[in-house]
């Protein structure tokens, strides 16, 4: 049996830090992007990141937060933006010690929400 990439990265526990970091030291550091997050509960969005990161990874399907159109609605996101996050997610998943093949498996997967949440 293949080894998801979920497993591979270390379940829930490790995406969670990886979460914590990604947030907490590089996208609310970022003025570029830290402005979508001025009146967000962030306990809740580390909670919803964590459950959705995990199940793109191939891990159980926890997440039960809005669609990705809907929760990303009237915020306008723009290409820039899109990008700053996902290079965000490239250097919180290498902190933590993730492969480049691996990152870029996990990028790729988040590449495919794109549309969802641009424009919104």
């Amino acid at each position: 049996m293949e080894q998801t990439l979920y497993d591979k990265v270390g379940g829930e526990a490790a995406i969670s830090k990886v979460v914590d970091y990604f947030y907490n030291e590089l996208v609310l550091k970022d003025e570029s992007v830290s402005h979508f997050f001025e009146h967000t509960n962030m306990e809740k969005q580390r909670s919803h990141q964590t459950k959705f990161i995990s199940f793109a990874l191939g891990g159980p399907k926890q997440y039960g937060g809005k669609a990705m159109a809907k929760a990303h609605e009237g915020m306008n996101i723009q290409p820039e933006h899109f990008q700053a996050i996902v290079k965000h997610l490239h250097a919180a998943l290498a902190h933590y010690g993730v492969g480049e093949e691996d990152i870029q498996t996990a990028l790729e997967k988040v590449g495919t929400l794109k549309d969802d949440i641009l424009y919104k």
